[in-house]
């Protein structure tokens, strides 16, 4: 079963850190999922990721060979998506859905909130009260010393 690492951002933005966590699961051999709530700001990361610092071969959910991309960017509204490409680990934005019985075919489950926005702060912890509760091992991460350092 996949632990739930929550990343509390307080200095990085989200966009600056779904690269590095990328790469940190690529180097495991993981298949990824990055999981969003919006699909303008997927379309963003689409073209972040193919122009960014370092090429990452990626697709955005819905194309023909979902199935076979290393990283699917999808959207989810309310529901976490059933997923096309067998993902090892789901990295999710913006309060996007993670349920615990999906965690049970993950190796990993990277949950990223924007510590300066008490709603998204909220939801996070809403998010860790419902997988702990359903056995789900949880951590959390601060990057509020101006390094990642594991709280719980």
């Amino acid at each position: 079963m996949a632990a739930a690492l929550f990343y509390h951002l307080t200095r990085t933005p989200a966009d600056r850190m779904v690269p590095t966590l990328i790469g940190k699961c690529q180097a495991q051999g993981w298949r990824i999922e990055l999981r969003g709530t919006d699909a303008a700001r997927m379309a963003a990361l689409d073209e972040q990721l193919w122009q960014g610092d370092g090429f990452m071969a990626h697709g955005l959910a819905g194309g023909p060979h979902d199935a076979r991309q290393p990283v699917l960017l999808t959207v989810a509204d309310g529901e976490a998506p059933a997923t096309a490409n067998d993902p090892a680990c789901v990295i999710t934005l913006d309060g996007a859905a993670v349920q615990a019985a999906e965690c049970g075919a993950l190796e990993r489950v990277c949950i990223l909130f924007d510590g300066n926005d008490e709603r998204a702060v909220e939801q996070a912890r809403g998010q860790w009260r419902a997988l702990a509760a359903a056995g789900v091992a949880a951590e959390y991460w601060s990057e509020g010393s101006g390094k990642w350092e594991k709280k719980a």
